[in-house]
């Protein structure tokens, strides 16, 4: 096994002894490219070994894995810092926020993120569209993004509103709050604009921007989600409730988490 040294006296025996998840299983896990995880396995930031020629994933080191790691959107992303005591990232599951950004982006029929309030990734991108697979692993694409998704934040007005990003497609985000201060977003995206698709000279301005070959980004242009106004509005409409809920979720567990502390603190050490 190379790399990501796993638990135990004997290493290599515990991993043959653990169940055995393929690249297919991370991928449904992380929400990543196939050939993401290739690089992450190959470089050791991965719990993994080779079988073969093939990659295989030991369930109880990746779940170990998992639980260390709050941006599974891409690895690069997943290296980015975090502070302790952050707010929104502390007191939510990592599984427990993808799951709810996967059941958004089937409700909603468009892309879904969690985000902290500077814009990086809680989860991994839901319900991604065709265009936005397309160009995440191209360089910079990530890091893009997290600018895109910061600039939401920012934004002075509190409701909800579609905005075009960096890509072209139109991102409106809900605001998550942690006590009485804003800590998270809801970010939804990948929705065609009313003209689309862009024309070629956007593309080429987008292929130079990520590095890109402009004809591997007009192969998938059109791949985004076409949405009529009445499902905009519903949708900018349930945004703000879908934050209020997020909110309510991080506040009880926050307040479940300091009680637990406060009786083990009446415990005293074993």
């Amino acid at each position: 096994m190379r790399g990501y040294k796993v638990h135990g006296d004997d290493p290599e025996a515990g991993v043959l002894m653990a169940r055995m998840l393929t690249t297919k299983d991370v991928q449904a896990l992380i929400r990543v490219d196939r050939s993401t995880i290739y690089r992450m396995a190959e470089a050791g930031r991965i719990p993994a070994i080779k079988v073969g020629r093939q990659w295989r994933f030991p369930e109880e080191h990746l779940a170990e894995w998992l639980g260390e790691h709050r941006t599974p959107l891409h690895d690069e992303a997943a290296a980015t810092p975090r502070r302790a005591g952050e707010g929104l990232a502390d007191v939510l599951p990592p599984r427990t926020v993808q799951a709810l950004s996967d059941l958004l982006g089937e409700v909603f029929g468009m892309m879904v993120i969690i985000t902290d309030i500077e814009g990086r990734p809680l989860t991994g991108v839901a319900n991604p569209c065709g265009l936005f697979r397309a160009i995440e692993d191209a360089p910079g694409t990530v890091e893009k993004c997290i600018e895109g998704w910061k600039e939401l934040g920012d934004e002075v007005d509190m409701t909800p509103r579609f905005l075009p990003s960096h890509i072209g497609f139109l991102c409106a985000r809900g605001f998550v709050r942690v006590g009485s201060a804003l800590q998270g977003m809801v970010i939804v995206g990948g929705v065609a604009p009313e003209v689309w698709p862009p024309g070629r000279e956007q593309i080429e301005a987008l292929a130079a921007e990520l590095g890109m070959n402009a004809d591997d980004i007009a192969r998938h242009i059109d791949e985004v989600y076409h949405l009529d106004e009445t499902q905009l509005d519903r949708v900018l409409y349930l945004l703000p409730a879908v934050g209020t809920l997020i909110s309510h979720l991080a506040g009880e567990r926050g307040q479940l988490v300091t009680r637990l502390e406060a009786i083990a603190s009446l415990a005293g050490p074993a």
